[in-house]
């Protein structure tokens, strides 16, 4: 068996946004996107708090590596509810969506 322990790398997430809006077009790519990056967040920050892998999440979901990797990458696929609840499940956390009223 691999070792399935993640090493995560050091990032600072709202630096490189705050830098990167800065460039042509970025911000509005970046927020048309707001909400898959949300969700993307989500899903690293789960995995990281469990030091899992990709390959270690792949397993416990009876999948492949690169399918979490294109899981967790935003705006590049519409993942189905059943495959959010396995990803969930497989690092300890239940899937929660809800409707936020929007403010007029």
């Amino acid at each position: 068996m691999a070792d399935l322990k993640y090493q995560p790398v050091s990032h600072n997430h709202d630096s490189f946004i705050a830098k990167a809006k800065k460039r042509e077009g970025f911000k509005k790519a970046y927020e048309d996107l707001e909400e898959e990056y949300a969700l993307v967040k989500e899903m690293l920050t789960a995995r990281a708090r469990l030091g899992l892998s990709q390959e270690a999440v792949a397993e416990l979901m009876g999948t492949t590596k690169s399918a979490i990797s294109r899981l967790e990458a935003a705006g590049k696929h519409a993942p189905s509810m059943t495959t959010l609840r396995k990803y969930a499940r497989a690092v300890g956390c239940h899937l929660e969506i809800k409707f936020v009223a929007e403010h007029a």
